[in-house]
């Protein structure tokens, strides 16, 4: 958590392996991942990481289930499978009966539900969220977060988010706080809140 200009999207990149820290290392699994070839970095980002981004990036000429099938698609995974699997998350994100629909056909809301969707499909064992309700009014921000933090918990990924907004972070169970590149502040939610949290 933090200003604009704060970090928070460079070290979301420096975590999925996009790019290298300058010092230090990231670890996935016990792997250095600046150790790693950029074809493994990018298989590790189309399998073991998933992404959701502010403004969704979802594909305007592809229907909600192939926009979320993406991931399992480029892994080789038959489209007839890859889609059965992502229509099972787009009902589990209460998206179903909307899976041809296109993002232009859809609200803000139901759109950032086909990204995590699209973020969960693989299985992946950790999420990046880089302000997932930025561009989304208030409430129905609220209702994405919910569904993001419950959606991963379910699945079993661990979750990184990136916000400056105070709201969003109040769902984390930790929070670092940055400023001007460095962690300048951690809070570790109580049992109670982070039960709260995790619902």
């Amino acid at each position: 958590m933090g200003p604009s200009g704060s970090g928070k999207t460079t070290l979301l990149h420096c975590l999925a392996g996009i790019i290298t820290p300058t010092s230090g290392a990231v670890l996935w699994r016990g792997e250095d991942l600046a150790s790693l070839s950029e074809a493994r970095r990018t298989a590790l980002r189309r399998q073991d990481f998933g992404f959701v981004f502010q403004s969704g990036q979802l594909l305007p000429e592809l229907p909600a289930v192939e926009n979320a099938a993406i991931p399992l698609m480029l892994d080789g995974v038959p489209r007839t499978e890859a889609t059965r699997v992502a229509a099972g998350w787009l009902a589990h994100l209460g998206l179903a009966g909307l899976e041809q629909r296109r993002p232009g056909e859809l609200s803000g809301g139901q759109a950032q539900r086909v990204a995590i969707a699209r973020a969960l499909v693989g299985s992946p064992g950790i999420v990046f969220a880089d302000e997932p309700t930025g561009a989304l009014d208030q409430a129905t921000g609220a209702e994405v977060l919910a569904v993001l933090t419950s959606a991963a918990k379910a699945s079993g990924a661990a979750l990184v988010v990136v916000t400056h907004d105070p709201g969003v972070a109040r769902h984390c169970g930790r929070t670092l706080a940055m400023r001007d590149g460095r962690v300048v502040r951690e809070f570790v939610a109580p049992a109670a809140d982070a039960a709260e949290a995790d619902r």
